[in-house]
């Protein structure tokens, strides 16, 4: 199977993926030279793309759009949205085991460059989108702040989405250099909530470990899989790039953002 990495870390994925004697690597690239894995994409291979730090939702649509000419999958790189534990919770309000889901609260510290919103929220938004089916945003509104990391890009924000279907998200996004970097959500119902951790610890204290599954090893297991992938598509990708830009306008004229229908 050949395949192609998108990513401003694609080592991180093509060590993992050499191993492997089913796999190819013939591209792997980060977002200012992305054009080897649309080639890629072209000739067939399956790509593993990471969101575009920057805003760049141009590129974003180019690769969206020749994997699907193409005919060939494309997934995000959102761990969280792997594994056993979050098809659990899926299953669980799938099933109505909360009731009618009301509202969504997440939380994620990051170390990652950049701004907050591009490098945090959307993992937070992939797992919202995972359990509401795809459902687009109705309006988006974010306050930020750069007094933690002292730069001009926002260390901190707050941002609230509202769906069309009239529910509700708000995600608290943090910059911290000694993130884990794997997020914390709960899912409230009118008779329940249940909460998800992508990353527990094993025991209580200041050396705790983290606990949990190996979601990069389920992501890469899942991306090369022949059945449905449970992570981020294109589509779903673009969903959330959407939200984050308008998120960035929100926060820079301090009111709401509608989203088109």
């Amino acid at each position: 199977m050949k395949v192609a990495i998108l990513s401003a870390t694609p080592e991180l994925y093509a060590e993992a993926l050499h191993a492997r004697p089913d796999v190819e690597v013939v591209a792997a690239a980060a977002w200012d030279a992305f054009e080897p894995v649309l080639r890629a994409a072209e000739a067939g291979a399956r790509v593993l793309c990471e969101y575009p730090p920057a805003a760049k939702e141009t590129d974003l649509k180019a690769v969206v759009d020749t994997c699907a000419a193409s005919g060939v999958r494309l997934t995000f790189a959102s761990p969280a949205c792997h594994g056993e534990a979050f098809a659990v919770v899926r299953k669980g309000i799938a099933d109505g085991g909360i009731g009618e889901l009301t509202t969504i609260l997440g939380s994620l510290d990051t170390g990652a460059d950049g701004g907050v919103l591009s490098a945090a929220a959307p993992y937070l938004l992939d797992l919202a989108n995972a359990v509401l089916g795809g459902e687009l945003a109705r309006q988006v509104y974010a306050q930020t702040n750069t007094v933690l990391g002292g730069q001009s890009a926002e260390s901190a924000a707050v941002l609230t989405v509202r769906y069309r279907s009239g529910k509700v998200a708000s995600f608290d996004l943090r910059r911290n250099p000694a993130a884990t970097g794997r997020p914390v959500i709960t899912f409230i119902g009118e008779k329940a909530s249940v909460q998800y951790d992508a990353g527990p610890k094993l025991i209580d204290g200041v050396d705790a470990a983290l606990g949990g599954e190996d979601l990069i090893s389920s992501l890469l297991n899942d991306f090369l899989s022949e059945g449905d992938a449970p992570g981020p598509d294109g589509e779903a990708a673009l969903r959330t790039f959407r939200i984050i830009q308008a998120a960035c306008e929100s926060a820079h004229a301090g009111q709401p953002v509608d989203l088109a229908p």
